[in-house]
């Protein structure tokens, strides 16, 4: 049946899912994740999905993902930048590492930032999620 999805495939996804942030970071600051080794994902098209959970108002959550040979040496240039996230929600983004076959760990940094009246630090509740995207 075309669109269904039995309990073998719902599991090997869930399996295949890694995170550069795991689920239930809490960011007042700016910030970065420990390196992440890409393994089999090192040279592959991934899928990234930045997944916003909690928030205030009249903030801002900006998230680069920088890549490196040896997880130490990150460059002067990220990979990618997801737009800035002002509210809860879903981000994916694809992220094609196959001409950069040398990238074999991954790095996310943020940003956060909060104008206006109230509490005067920001604060998001978020994860980023690394998966193998299939062509």
């Amino acid at each position: 049946m075309r669109g269904a999805m039995d309990v073998s495939e719902e599991t090997d996804t869930q399996a295949a899912t890694g995170y550069l942030v795991p689920p239930g970071t809490e960011a007042e600051v700016p910030g970065s994740s420990a390196a992440y080794e890409l393994g089999a994902l090192g040279g592959c098209q991934i899928l990234l999905v930045l997944r916003v959970a909690g928030f205030i108002e009249q903030e801002s959550l900006h998230v680069s993902v920088w890549g490196s040979a040896d997880g130490k040496d990150w460059g002067e240039t990220p990979l990618f930048w997801f737009p800035q996230v002002f509210y809860e929600g879903l981000k994916p983004a694809a992220l094609n590492l196959v001409e950069q076959p040398e990238i074999k760990f991954l790095q996310a940094r943020w940003d956060v930032k909060r104008w206006g009246r109230g509490y005067p630090r920001p604060y998001f509740k978020f994860s980023l999620e690394i998966q193998p995207l299939n062509p």
